[in-house]
């Protein structure tokens, strides 16, 4: 894996460079030590690891716009970071870059229940917003698996998904306003607590954008009011294709459920033997589908679905009988990834999105591949959209396993596309698909992309080598770069 050429003069400078992010973060907000910056050298992809130059840790938008002009003019590369769960590489630091945490950025800075939203700092946790309106019997909807631990921040940087993302949607759904820091200094607000914005949709740029564009200071987000009844049906397949099968046949009927995942053997025993959740053991594929509304539709639903799935040959079905008995199903699924760890010491999860009536064939295909790279492969992903989370099971400690892990990888994502789907669902790009983004864009699309970046970056300084198999220079592209004071959307409110 390729990464930019570490600058030679930003290198030799560290000292100084250090010192002057000193005068802005003082104390323990800035970590130069080589053994402390180890916590930094990785994300949630520990395959890759690179300690970066030193780590600031800001505490208001002010520090994070001076720190940002400090590496402006020092041209010190910049890479945001949340909690570190990325699984694609996205904040991998870099040797002559600095990591900006923003962890101390964990607070919610207000609840209006008038307008169903909640406005927080990119470091409070996804499930922590829950937890802070669940009493008045409110909740927010997107629910990556990595909820307890994820952020709000690097969910919006990189529109994570989650168990419930088929019938309440991604986090772009699920957002309505921006606080974001710029390049040039200037503080931006995208949006707001209104459902939809005039003008060019900014909102749904920086959405998705990995930390290429700025730097998200605060996030409003919208809650929903927690559904009156929800039931959760787990259904068991003597293969993994009628599994896919029944998924097309369930959305076909125009039936949307909260939920719809699907896991196949291996990652099944795997999570049941770390949760305990229940689930039948003698199964191919088990598929979760939950169902929520007003009692009667569910309990309309769940009969409808049920009947669906004996059809096309369900050899199992079970509805939760309590709301314990349905998050101890939920349980498990949320689980498999770590549960995984009991099956191999290492895994690469990927992360690809089809269309749902190509899931059988896919399927199968993967399987297939499994057995030509001879790696083991539990399949755990968001049947209901589409979204895939093969994870291949490897050992890095032996010699050619991670090469043939990744090569495993590259051929599932480059199937994705193939069958008409994309690289990424939830994911993100990183490092981890980079290379393959010529498979699904023409280098005159990934071009066009890249002047974007160049209206908000044209030091190429934020979060550089991500996203972009090759990167052109802004005045290649044809760009007028973009001076401090002068931002590329001079309309924008600024706070």
């Amino acid at each position: 894996m390729r990464m930019p050429e570490p600058n030679a003069e930003v290198l030799a400078r560290r000292d100084e460079l250090v010192a002057t992010l000193r005068t802005i973060v003082p104390g323990e907000g800035v970590i130069e030590r080589d053994e402390e910056l180890s916590v930094y050298e990785c994300d949630g992809l520990t395959a890759y690891r690179q300690k970066p130059l030193a780590v600031v840790l800001p505490e208001t938008s002010a520090q994070i716009a001076e720190v940002l002009g400090i590496c402006r003019a020092f041209q010190a590369k910049v890479v945001p970071r949340g909690a570190g769960t990325s699984l694609s590489g996205g904040a991998l630091p870099l040797a002559d870059g600095i990591v900006l945490g923003l962890s101390k950025f964990n607070r919610i800075l207000e609840i209006d229940y008038a307008n169903r939203c909640v406005v927080a700092q990119p470091g409070v946790t996804n499930l922590g917003i829950t937890q802070a309106v669940e009493h008045a019997g409110f909740y927010y909807a997107p629910d990556p698996s990595s909820q307890i631990a994820c952020t709000i921040g690097g969910n919006v940087a990189e529109n994570a998904g989650g168990v419930h993302c088929l019938k309440y949607g991604v986090t772009t759904n699920n957002i309505l306003g921006l606080g974001v820091v710029l390049l040039t200094g200037e503080t931006v607000r995208l949006g707001g607590r209104h459902l939809d914005a005039d003008g060019y949709d900014l909102l749904g740029l920086m959405t998705g954008s990995e930390g290429l564009l700025g730097v998200i200071t605060e996030v409003t987000v919208r809650i929903l009011k927690k559904p009156e009844t929800a039931q959760a049906l787990l259904i068991g397949f003597p293969t993994i294709e009628a599994g896919g099968d029944c998924v097309g046949k369930v959305i076909g009927a125009g039936i949307i459920p909260g939920g719809m995942e699907m896991m196949d053997r291996s990652a099944t025993e795997a999570a049941e033997a770390f949760c305990h959740a229940g689930y039948p053991l003698d199964v191919e594929a088990l598929l979760i589908v939950e169902l929520d509304g007003p009692a009667a539709e569910v309990e309309h639903l769940a009969a409808r679905v049920a009947e669906i799935a004996r059809a096309t040959g369900a050899v199992t079905v079970r509805a939760s009988s309590s709301e314990e008995e349905r998050l101890r199903f939920w349980a498990g699924r949320k689980a498999a990834f770590p549960a995984i760890g009991r099956l191999s010491p290492d895994y690469y999860c990927m992360d690809g999105t089809i269309p749902r009536h190509r899931l059988p064939e896919v399927l199968r295909r993967i399987g297939e591949l499994s057995q030509r790279f001879e790696l083991r492969v539990a399949n755990v992903f968001h049947a209901g959209d589409g979204n895939l989370h093969p994870l291949i099971l490897y050992d890095a400690n032996q010699p050619g396993e991670l090469e043939r892990a990744e090569d495993f990888g590259a051929e599932i994502l480059k199937l994705c596309v193939e069958v008409g789907g994309v690289l990424t669902g939830e994911h993100g790009v990183g490092v981890e698909k980079r290379d393959l983004m010529g498979a699904m864009f023409t280098d005159d699309d990934l071009k066009q992309q890249q002047r974007v970046k160049c209206a908000f970056d044209p030091d190429g300084i934020l979060n550089p080598g991500k996203v972009f198999p090759t990167v052109h220079g802004c005045a290649e592209l044809g760009h007028m770069h973009v001076h401090r004071g002068q931002v590329p959307f001079p309309d924008l409110p600024r706070f």
